[in-house]
């Protein structure tokens, strides 16, 4: 049976065989037939797993190189992997600004490129250098000052190369279908599916390959292969360049980020002003009524309305508040974000506790453990798109099954049964080195298999298929057309601002419980307590879903949405 809209699908003939607010690589009207849908977005998507497997084969095992190489303490690492996590977020708002306000997506792209490429290099150098550390709890004690700095410049340079990558390409990709077609407006929706499975089979490949590369073999192999994985991303991505679909930038209008803050100011300088009685004849009154505080923009100081001289339009206000509304459903993921930034740090660390041998004489690497969640989202995601949307779209009649904000939700819950499920998986741990008397071997391997983890890890990749992939579909969705880059980059920076948020909440437990020398996040992970830091994590996650549920409630989706 095919599912309209997937890959492979034969594309029906169009009467009208140009794309409006698209041209091609020329600048000419975009031609249906010859640009855009599938057949560009496999470029893109090429590209999306290249640029993934280079993130996470820096990303996966981070915490294991600051901690073994560069002689860091667990608490510290794992500060210092969400802030670097939490700058590579928030970065895509410059990228996003950037892009929607000068280059285009597609220059971003190429430009962003050339910094992670650069970043990657430099990052193999500085792992070639030599280090003589021995477990320090000052990265300057045992690594000379050159390294540190170059690691940590190069580290940075990729983060400011994926704050360019990442809002552009997916809103790029989404770009290549046109949703005022039916047909393609389906594929869109199925295209944010397609988008994150092949995302995930890139990590896979990262976790399972570069993962025992950079613990069994070579650091400077490890962060090498990104570099050229990388590379050949970049080139594939230009082979498409005659093939992809270009919005069209109105250049009389402002940057859309100046046109939505100058709204903010005007409707700030105006706040005491009433609209003008002789002005009731304007198109004032067409401006919705939700966040109708945001409409004295259109006044000017003696209350009259932007036909007579004020500086914002009833487009401009209406930008603005599509935006504002976002921030309630953006601000309560943040616990669920929060809950994501685990796998990378903690996760790894138990993982590298426990007995994880496979036979053989062969153990599998800790970080590799995280391979699980990409396993199961690329195992899921076609199940999803073939299954239970069909199955949904009959029971509900809606294009994609389930509303964008259930799919979200959904997402949301799953987490929060993770962090129930760590909570118990490591206070087991923790019992299993106090029956064995290992509690004061921090070195010791536990008789306990790693397997155990499996679970948490699983049902983090099924909450990611719901959540994440909703999320996109979501912020890409509900902002306007010349906004969607922005879209992305709010998406992401639920993220970055969502490690930040980790760090502190690390900083924060380690103080409180580091004073009685029983830290919660103690170098010795036999005497530590993550699982009173995962029950924590779990409260969290139920104080967020609750407050998601009320606000995703009263949402209203903008006209003409996919829902």
């Amino acid at each position: 049976m095919i599912i309209v809209g997937t890959p492979g699908d034969p594309e029906t003939p169009l009467l009208k065989d140009t794309v409006d607010g698209s041209v091609d690589h020329k600048g000419r009207p975009a031609k249906r037939s010859t640009t855009g849908r599938w057949r560009s977005a496999y470029f893109i998507i090429s590209v999306e797993v290249a640029e993934r497997f280079a993130y996470y084969g820096i990303q996966a095992n981070l915490i294991n190189y600051l901690t073994g190489r560069l002689g860091m303490s667990m608490a510290g690492a794992a500060e210092n992997v969400n802030t670097w996590t939490g700058a590579g977020g928030l970065l895509p708002l410059v990228g996003a600004f950037v892009a929607d306000s000068y280059l285009g997506r597609y220059r971003t792209i190429v430009f962003a490129s050339l910094f992670y490429i650069l970043g990657l290099g430099l990052l193999t150098l500085s792992a070639m250098l030599p280090s003589d550390c021995q477990n320090s709890d000052q990265i300057t004690s045992c690594s000379p000052q050159l390294q540190i700095i170059l690691f940590f410049f190069s580290l940075y340079l990729v983060a400011v190369g994926q704050g360019g990558h990442k809002p552009c390409t997916q809103a790029f990709g989404a770009d290549q279908f046109d949703g005022r077609n039916s047909e393609e407006l389906k594929a869109k929706s199925s295209f944010f599916n397609w988008w994150y499975f092949g995302m995930n089979f890139g990590i896979v490949i990262t976790y399972t390959v570069l993962g025992y590369i950079q613990e069994n073999l070579s650091w400077g192999l490890g962060f090498g292969i990104p570099c050229i994985v990388m590379t050949a991303a970049l080139l594939i991505f230009l082979l498409g360049t005659r093939t992809y679909r270009y919005s069209v930038k109105n250049d009389e209008k402002k940057s859309p980020f100046v046109r939505i803050g100058r709204v903010f100011i005007a409707a700030a300088k105006n706040w005491r002003t009433m609209p003008s009685s002789v002005d009731k004849g304007t198109p004032h009154h067409q401006v919705s009524q939700q966040f109708k505080r945001l409409n004295k923009a259109l006044l000017t100081p003696d209350g009259f309305s932007q036909e007579n001289g004020g500086q914002c339009t009833i487009d401009d206000v209406e930008e603005a508040k599509a935006v504002v509304k976002l921030f309630p459903i953006w601000a309560t993921c943040l616990g669920y974000a929060i809950v994501l930034a685990q796998s990378s740090t903690f996760f790894t660390k138990q993982g590298v506790t426990m007995d994880r041998s496979i036979g053989w004489g062969i153990d599998i690497p800790a970080a590799s453990l995280q391979a699980f969640i990409a396993l199961s989202i690329v195992l899921i995601v076609p199940i999803y798109d073939r299954i239970l949307v069909p199955t949904a779209i009959t029971l509900t009649g809606k294009p994609s099954g389930i509303t964008m904000l259930q799919r979200i939700g959904a997402g949301m819950f799953i987490s929060a049964i993770s962090m129930v499920v760590a909570a118990l998986v490591e206070a087991k741990r923790l019992n299993t080195a106090q029956e064995y008397g290992l509690v004061d071997i921090p070195d010791a391997i536990l008789p306990m298999s790693v397997w155990w983890l499996l679970p948490q890890y699983i049902l983090f990749g099924v909450s990611q298929v719901f959540a994440m992939v909703g999320l996109q579909e979501f912020f890409y969705d509900q902002v306007p057309t010349e906004l969607r880059s922005l879209g992305i980059a709010l998406y992401l920076c639920i993220f970055g601002v969502g490690n930040f948020l980790s760090s502190l909440l690390i900083s924060a437990i380690e103080k409180a419980t580091d004073g009685d020398g029983h830290s919660w996040f103690s170098d010795n992970l036999n005497q530590a307590h993550l699982d009173y830091y995962y029950w924590v994590l779990a409260g969290v996650s139920a104080v967020g879903l609750s407050l998601y549920l009320y606000f995703a409630d009263s949402y209203i989706y903008n006209k003409g949405s996919t829902l």
